[in-house]
């Protein structure tokens, strides 16, 4: 293992200072036109402190710009790359191919890696971006250990994995519970803050978390994600990016997680990573995850004959 870079999402000035100071490597955030899914959205004068932070850290940040952008978002999108390469940001992260082509276009130095969200399954596909610029690839929360396996040998650039968080597993254009409501003249919140979920008509237990912004509806996964178990596995394929997702973890107990992690890492490269050391760390993550929200190792440990 060379190497293990931490990568966070950020919901405040403070909170990135506080993550940090933890040993997070990489600052992950957004404004809301081009984002997907992120805790908080930053106005640009903010996004600015926050790379100024980062830098006097010594550390970097990864902004994201990996939203679907329509033709009204794409006319936008000149102006606000021109921005993030004015304050020199380390990388974006993109899933639109029309961005991808803009920056080529343009000529923009920004960096990026490529970020479909789920659509990121093979080798095949990450190579394919990465003969086009990219210099990793986020992989999709749905392939399993043993299909990591058989590609770690075989992608060209570094591989993001979530360790940690909500996973994503629906996103449609369309204001569907909006529509829900209206069809039943129901009258209440949409946005992340309500706190809106859904549960299948015979497994009322179940909560798949879902609200709307102005990206459309985002549906996520009955359980959020921890992999602090099977980080020795990523560790031997050298995949040393990973992703702590704060969309549903606030505050300070989202800091402590990442210090959990960031414990893991300096094991893991020192040597010192044990069966029981991951144990207690994992029980740790568990004690701090918000009561009432599950924890599990999503598709990791499937078989990926299961895997739909």
């Amino acid at each position: 293992m060379k190497s293990i870079e931490i990568t966070a999402t950020v919901e405040s000035i403070e909170q990135a200072q506080a993550l940090l100071e933890s040993g997070v490597d990489v600052l992950y955030f957004g404004e809301e036109q081009f984002a997907l899914r992120l805790p908080t959205y930053f106005s640009r004068e903010e996004q600015i402190e926050l790379v100024e932070l980062a830098r006097k850290y010594r550390k970097k940040v990864t902004v994201a710009v990996n939203g679907i952008m329509h033709p009204e978002k794409m006319r936008l999108i000149p102006e606000y790359l021109a921005f993030l390469e004015g304050l020199k940001v380390d990388q974006i992260a993109v899933g639109d191919t029309g961005v991808i082509f803009v920056l080529q276009r343009d000529g923009y130095q920004l960096p990026y890696i490529y970020d479909a969200q789920m659509l990121v399954t093979s080798s095949r596909q990450i190579n394919f971006w990465a003969k086009r610029g990219a210099n990793g690839a986020v992989l999709a929360r749905e392939v399993p250990y043993l299909e990591l396996k058989e590609m770690a040998g075989e992608i060209e650039v570094e591989g993001e994995i979530l360790v940690y968080g909500a996973t994503c597993i629906h996103q449609s254009k369309r204001p569907l519970v909006d529509n829900y409501f209206a069809y039943t003249k129901a009258q209440d919140q949409t946005n992340k803050e309500r706190g809106l979920f859904l549960a299948e008509p015979k497994k009322g237990d179940t909560h798949y978390s879902i609200y709307e912004d102005s990206h459309g509806t985002h549906i996520f996964a009955d359980n959020d994600l921890n992999l602090m178990m099977e980080l020795g596995k990523l560790a031997e394929l050298s995949y040393g990016r990973w992703k702590l997702e704060g969309i549903y973890t606030p505050g300070q107990t989202f800091v402590e997680i990442a210090k959990l992690f960031v414990e893991a890492k300096e094991a893991l490269l020192a040597g010192n990573w044990t069966e029981q050391l991951a144990l207690g760390l994992s029980a740790k993550v568990a004690e701090l995850h918000p009561v009432g929200r599950g924890l599990d190792t999503g598709f990791f440990l499937m078989d990926p004959d299961e895997v739909k």
